[in-house]
């Protein structure tokens, strides 16, 4: 198995969870986190080091992310394992898998990549590496069926994990935070390619914020250490480092249900704000050449993931040029302030958490086994 960063590690430790009972003696191994640890993954390279994000980011890290794709296919190609499961992170675990679908070993992968949001001539690529996709959105399944491709509708695994009515008041006293007052959640991203990007405007709108109304309380879950020591460093230099954040080692899911509103990062974060049920502001910001390629190749005016799955701008995104600290501020600010929109809000996102509840542990699990068993022709 390989994930490529702390999103896909809880991906596959929700897998992970319903396929161990059944295979309680079996090595897996390959590349994730602490999560897939739990159930006894062993991983052979920092999970870490395939956490980039972004078409030039990535080039600048190219030699040694290639050198870990090409020693680990020689491994797998070498030891035959009983199959391959890429969680995520597409452009690497394709590439691994290709070589070794070819090879006659059974390639899985879990979470289809956004080809129905841009890069749709991808779907070639992925029937040339991938055996068996798993989804987690329902529409996506006939995608696959078109192409030919064998697929599973699995749910999405938090929609299981967050419960369908968080409560706020425990999140807040497990943080530590007063029950009265309004608080904020400032979530930048978890690569240290999106913080080097996110971390000073998004720092720079809550200290907008708090200028407004000096009762806000804000909190900053961090990945991992190197991502707050860099958090910190990139904060300090932009002049807020005096700005009073409580900022997290993790904890992430309570960070977000003790807030009245959530600024994020667009990517899977957005999805667990709204299964959450919390009203946000999606934003993103990233190297100039990057979002010149990537914006004119996008299919829908939606990026983030509420968005495209209510087929609406349900909450506003605010990309690169237009995610200034002021205008980051005021939609933050209109989240807060409107009572009636956040009622009808809560509502979508309800309806939405109930539409991705599956048993994904149990269906995955089992999508995995027929794998197993059918040789790849599952």
């Amino acid at each position: 198995m390989v994930a490529g960063e702390s999103s896909g590690d809880l991906l596959a430790s929700r897998l992970l969870s319903g396929l161990r009972p059944a295979l309680p003696d079996a090595e897996i191994h390959g590349i994730g986190g602490p999560r897939m640890a739990e159930y006894g993954f062993r991983s052979d390279w920092p999970m870490e080091k395939l956490s980039v994000r972004g078409l030039f980011e990535v080039l600048r890290h190219y030699r040694e992310i290639k050198g870990i794709q090409i020693a680990l296919r020689d491994r797998l190609l070498q030891e035959r394992p009983a199959a391959f499961i890429g969680v995520d992170a597409p452009d690497f675990n394709f590439g691994l898998a290709a070589p070794l679908k070819q090879a006659g070993i059974p390639t899985m992968h879990f979470i289809s990549p956004s080809i129905w949001a841009w890069r749709g001539g991808r779907i070639k690529k992925i029937a040339r590496a991938v055996s068996h996709m798993l989804v987690v959105f329902p529409f996506e399944e006939e995608i696959y069926r078109r192409a030919g491709i064998p697929v599973t509708y699995v749910g999405y695994p938090l929609a299981e994990v967050i419960p369908m009515a968080p409560d706020t008041g425990a999140a807040r006293r497990d943080l530590g935070l007063a029950q009265e007052g309004r608080v904020v959640a400032v979530l930048p991203g978890s690569r240290m390619s999106e913080l080097k990007y996110n971390a000073v405007p998004f720092i720079a709108a809550a200290a907008e914020l708090a200028r407004r109304d000096r009762s806000i309380r804000f909190v900053v879950p961090m990945a991992g250490a190197r991502q707050r020591e860099y958090f910190e460093s990139l904060i300090r230099q932009a002049g807020l480092a005096d700005f009073p954040l409580a900022i997290l080692d993790g904890r992430s899911h309570a960070a977000i249900a003790a807030a009245d509103a959530v600024l994020v990062a667009s990517g899977t974060a957005t999805l667990e704000v709204a299964l959450f049920k919390k009203p946000m502001v999606i934003a993103y910001k990233m190297m100039r050449a990057s979002w010149e390629v990537m914006r004119h190749m996008a299919y829908q005016p939606w990026v983030g993931l509420p968005n495209i799955l209510a087929r609406d701008f349900v909450v506003p995104e605010l990309l690169q040029d237009r995610a200034t600290p002021a205008a980051l501020a005021d939609a933050l600010w209109r989240q807060l302030d409107d009572e009636a929109a956040r009622n009808r809000l809560h509502e979508r996102f309800t309806a939405m958490h109930h539409s991705l509840l599956r048993d994904s542990a149990r269906e995955s699990a089992q999508a995995v086994l027929r794998l197993i068993g059918a040789g790849g022709a599952a």
